[in-house]
């Protein structure tokens, strides 16, 4: 089974910009302290880094 990682949105995205709000849909976080479970690849790490000071990322 593939590593997951668990992503939470805990900050607001009101004032973010409209790049970083598009990456915080794109990885399907939708209101505040929404989390999803998505695999461990290079691709959700390098979304989850470029708005890390609104999320936390947890490995499962």
């Amino acid at each position: 089974m593939a590593k997951m990682v668990r992503i939470t949105l805990t900050k607001s995205v009101i004032g973010a910009s409209e790049k970083h709000r598009r990456v915080v849909k794109a990885l399907g976080l939708r209101k505040m302290h929404h989390s999803v479970e998505l695999p461990d690849t290079p691709q959700t790490r390098g979304a989850a880094s470029k708005v890390s000071h609104l999320v936390t990322v947890e490995e499962l």
